[in-house]
């Protein structure tokens, strides 16, 4: 089957509301590797069993500094209510009008089909599991998480230039001894 959006494209644009009212963008979720997940209902078996393996393995997602954001069209309330009853550890977002999920192509006879892209820092899709199957999908969701945070780790963490880091001393010391001379 094909889709609108597949690996290799950007995060499209969007405005949405989380769970506590409120807004969240596209713009918001750059910045880090994302797990963004689309799921079809709050508290079912299935969207269950995903939601609370994201959350048991949280621990290993905030080791490679990985944001995870699930999508259904629920109500912020029974977001509220799904997270509360299991204790879930990450941002649900309401698509109600079902526009996130169009923009995703994840709609198969107006239910969201459970999907799970992997994105990385600079908000490009790297990783897509569509229809998601539960057995072993957090071991696969995790693998594809590793290669994307090395490659962010490459990226983003180079050191400073010494004579970059001299020059804040420098201007440190002098605001100082002004400061000292006042």
């Amino acid at each position: 089957m094909k889709y609108k959006i597949n690996t290799g494209d950007s995060l499209p644009q969007f405005k949405i509301k989380d769970q506590e009212g409120f807004e969240v963008t596209d713009e918001d979720l750059i910045g880090s590797p994302l797990v963004l997940y689309f799921y079809p209902k709050d508290d079912t078996p299935g969207c269950t069993k995903e939601a609370c393996e994201f959350r048991d393995r949280m621990d290993d997602l905030d080791d490679l500094n990985t944001l995870v954001v699930g999508v259904s069209s629920d109500s912020a309330e029974s977001h509220q209510k799904f997270i509360n009853k299991h204790k879930l550890n990450f941002t649900l977002l309401c698509d109600d009008q079902l526009e996130l999920a169009k923009k995703f192509d994840t709609l198969r006879d107006n239910t969201p089909e459970r999907t799970t892209f992997v994105i990385d820092s600079d908000g490009v899709i790297r990783w897509v599991e569509r229809p998601v199957n539960l057995e072993g999908h957090f071991d696969r969701v995790y693998k594809a998480v590793q290669e994307v945070a090395e490659d962010y780790e490459e990226e983003d963490y180079e050191p400073l230039p010494d004579d970059f880091i001299r020059s804040l001393e420098e201007d440190a010391l002098k605001s100082l001894e002004k400061k000292q001379d006042s």
